[in-house]
C-alpha cells in the first residue's frame, strides 16, 4: 500500500531542465543492490562476462534506436555503467544545450527515455536466462557536461575507472 511519508520519491533530475536538448550527458547506471552482474576487474582491467557483453552490445545499439544520439567514452564495471551520451542536432555537437527535439517516430528522446530503453534491453536479455533476476537500481545519475574541461575530465574518469576499482 502506498504511504506518502515512506514512498515520497523526489526527482534527482535538474529542475526545469529540458533533457531533450542537444549536448553531452554523463550517465551512471547502477545494478540492483550493486550486484556484480557484468564481470570482474583483474589487473586493473574490466573482464566482461556474458551479461557484461550483452550490456556492451545494447549500449552500442543505442544510436540504432535513437539516431539523434552519439556515443562517447563509456565503461562497464562489475556493478555499474558510466557513459557519455551526446544528443546531437544536425550532426553538430554542442556543449550548451540548445532547442529540444522529438524523435522522428514521435516518441520521447529525452535522456531518460534513452536510458530506459537501454535498461529494458539488458533486462530482457538477463530474464531470458534468469526470469527472477532484478537487474537495475531504480533511476540513474546524470550530469550535464558544459565545456571542454568537464568533457576531458569525465572521459579521463571513465577511462581510469577500472584501475581505481577497490571492490
Amino acid at each position: 500500500m502506498y504511504n506518502p511519508k515512506k514512498n515520497n520519491r523526489q526527482s534527482i533530475r535538474c529542475k526545469n531542465y529540458d533533457y531533450t536538448k542537444p549536448g553531452a550527458y554523463f550517465i551512471t547506471i547502477c545494478t540492483y543492490k550493486r550486484r556484480r552482474l557484468f564481470g570482474v576487474i583483474k589487473n586493473q582491467k574490466m573482464i566482461l562476462n556474458k551479461t557484461g557483453n550483452a550490456a556492451w552490445k545494447y549500449w552500442m545499439e543505442i544510436p540504432d534506436h535513437f539516431p539523434q544520439v552519439e556515443l562517447d567514452a563509456f565503461v562497464i564495471m562489475p556493478d555499474h555503467i558510466h557513459g557519455i551520451l551526446w544528443i546531437v542536432d544536425s550532426g553538430a555537437k554542442y556543449f550548451s544545450p540548445l532547442v529540444g527535439k522529438r524523435h522522428p517516430r514521435g516518441t520521447s528522446m529525452t535522456i531518460g527515455s534513452i536510458v530506459h530503453g537501454f535498461k529494458i534491453g539488458v533486462t530482457k536479455w538477463v530474464r531470458q536466462r534468469n526470469p527472477n533476476q532484478i537487474v537495475w537500481q531504480r533511476n540513474y545519475h546524470d550530469r550535464i557536461i558544459q565545456n571542454d574541461h568537464q568533457l576531458f575530465r569525465t572521459r579521463r574518469y571513465i577511462k581510469n575507472n577500472p584501475s581505481k576499482w577497490s571492490g
